[in-house]
């Protein structure tokens, strides 16, 4: 058996304590600023913006108090980074899901899938981001990333229709899935379909 040496400061304290190295900031670990913001979105899922802190981010992120400071000396410049990580997620995942379509996809189904998905399995991240988006009616100097997302969601949707029915069906997509995360029922796919199947005109 393997024992401490007894000149380890540990050694009579913490005998059997396994020594836990810290990722250390800088070039050595340069994901933690992401990390943190990643953390931040994960909490906001969990227990809403108001129990955001920075030592439960810390704790979440597995980085000392210290750091999550360094980088974001406030907590309004932490929920901006948690506001703007959510928005790229879902910009990044929505291009992602509409590359994978074909040409010729049934796209009031494919939608309603979408829909469906994003308030079933994605929950939390959808809970998360419309938390986030909420915040930005309050604080002007969040609500770009929250038009970036509307923006991207509309683009998306005109590179299938036209600008008109993209952007009409972006902000009916919007209410649904505000909707949806608001009730602790389901969504009924086919009436999610439905309307959908109206807003595009009977396209798709």
């Amino acid at each position: 058996m393997d024992h401490v040496g007894l000149d380890d400061p540990q050694a009579d304290t913490y005998p059997d304590k396994p020594v836990v190295k810290r990722r250390q900031r800088g070039p050595a670990d340069p994901d933690r600023r992401e990390r943190i913001a990643q953390a931040a979105v994960t909490l906001v899922a969990e227990y809403g913006v108001h129990a955001l802190t920075h030592r439960k981010v810390a704790a979440e992120a597995g980085v000392p108090l210290g750091s999550t400071t360094y980088y974001f000396a406030s907590l309004d410049d932490l929920v901006a980074a948690a506001l703007n990580k959510a928005a790229e997620r879902s910009v990044a995942d929505l291009r992602e899901w509409e590359r994978g379509l074909p040409a010729d996809v049934n796209l009031a189904t494919a939608l309603a899938d979408f829909v469906v998905r994003s308030v079933g399995e994605k929950r939390a991240d959808t809970m998360a981001e419309y938390n986030l988006y909420a915040l930005a009616l309050h604080r002007p100097h969040l609500r770009q990333a929250a038009v970036d997302w509307d923006n991207a969601l509309a683009e998306v949707l005109q590179g299938r229709t036209d600008p008109l029915t993209g952007r009409m069906v972006a902000v009916l997509l919007c209410g649904l899935l505000m909707q949806a995360v608001l009730s602790d029922e389901r969504p009924v796919r086919s009436d999610i379909e439905v309307l959908i199947r109206r807003a595009l005109g009977g396209q798709g």
